[in-house]
């Protein structure tokens, strides 16, 4: 029986202590940091030891690998990545070419994680860029255009599929309006309902059969005024399960953000209570990792099997020519750049 937690370990290797934890209340999965990342060889040797403490080779281990600011694993063991907004901008040059490299970066950053027994990614970011909004999207997000961010999340959604690894699309229902950074405060968005669904919710409407979702620590007063959305049963089932409709996976954001108030065990729980599937819990101290293992009771076989089954969706591996692709896609880079 597994837990619904997604957690992390300290360093480059499972301690003692960590994988004591691990065997006694088994996470439902992983999440890398750049802390955890020296060599292929060593992040390979921490998947294999994550995988053998709860004795499941199919587990998901995550991480966030983007391009640009928001990248994990980087050079020189690692290929280097533009951001999305290089991409937004070729767009308006040439939306063809744009689609296409979009498609060869998530498929060669597929590549990378999965060599090194990485099977799930927390990408693409749907969410809209808006002036004057807080800069923790920024450069992340694929414009300002609702469409033109579905056609460019969804070919890097694709694109990672095909490379053999589970992307989760972010931060549904939307966080590009978010005055302030999650990290460290709550954002309030009192944008009204039916502006966002003309605007923010399209994206994630238009994906919504993708396997996977993370969602968002904003409060959308308009629809829940005291309850951010990954701890509203309102804002999960009216408007993530019922307008956007989505029905795959949905994983909450970082539980440890400044965003959220209580313990990490309490917002974990609040989590779970108001509908994600799966709590991510990072950065935190083993004791705290344990409070939130021990608070959360283990998942019934068939939801194991419901979310195990999802995060396998529509995945098709295909070989790359990965030093062929790259290339031309740092042609593309230095052309457009």
């Amino acid at each position: 029986m597994y837990h619904p937690v997604i957690t992390d370990v300290e360093g480059l290797d499972i301690s003692d202590e960590e994988r004591a934890l691990f065997k006694e209340f088994r996470p439902f999965g992983f999440i890398l940091f750049q802390r955890n990342c020296q060599s292929p060889e060593q992040v390979k040797k921490l998947t294999d030891q994550m995988r053998d403490c709860v004795s499941n080779d199919d587990i998901p281990i995550m991480i966030d690998q983007e391009g640009g600011r928001v990248t994990r694993l980087r050079p020189p063991h690692w290929r280097k990545y533009p951001s999305a907004e290089f991409y937004a901008n070729l767009y308006e040059i040439n939306s063809e070419l744009a689609i296409s490299a979009v498609k060869a970066h998530a498929s060669l950053m597929a590549d990378d994680l999965l060599n090194v027994g990485i099977n799930i990614d927390c990408y693409p970011v749907a969410d809209l860029l808006y002036a004057g909004a807080d800069k923790i999207i920024g450069d992340r997000a694929y414009g300002e255009q609702p469409e033109k961010v579905s056609i460019l999340a969804r070919a890097a959604a694709e694109g990672m599929l095909s490379g053999g690894v589970t992307p989760i699309m972010k931060h549904i229902p939307g966080h590009g309006r978010a005055d302030v950074d999650t990290h460290l405060e709550l954002p309030v968005v009192t944008t009204p309902i039916d502006v966002l669904r003309d605007s923010d919710f399209i994206p994630f409407k238009n994906l919504n059969d993708l396997p996977c979702a993370m969602t968002a620590h904003v409060i959308y007063s308009q629809i829940d005024k005291a309850r951010c959305a990954t701890i509203s049963p309102t804002v999960i089932k009216d408007i993530i399960r019922g307008e956007i409709g989505f029905e795959g996976v949905l994983i909450s954001d970082d539980l440890s953000m400044k965003a959220l108030k209580n313990s990490p065990e309490q917002n974990a729980l609040d989590a779970l209570n108001a509908g994600c599937d799966l709590a991510l819990h990072c950065n935190g101290t083993l004791k705290e990792r344990r409070a939130v293992l021990e608070a959360t009771k283990g998942l019934k076989l068939e939801e194991e099997n419901r979310i195990f089954d999802i995060f396998k969706k529509t995945k098709i591996l295909q070989n790359i020519n990965s030093e062929q692709l790259y290339s031309w896609l740092m042609d593309v880079v230095e052309e457009h750049g």
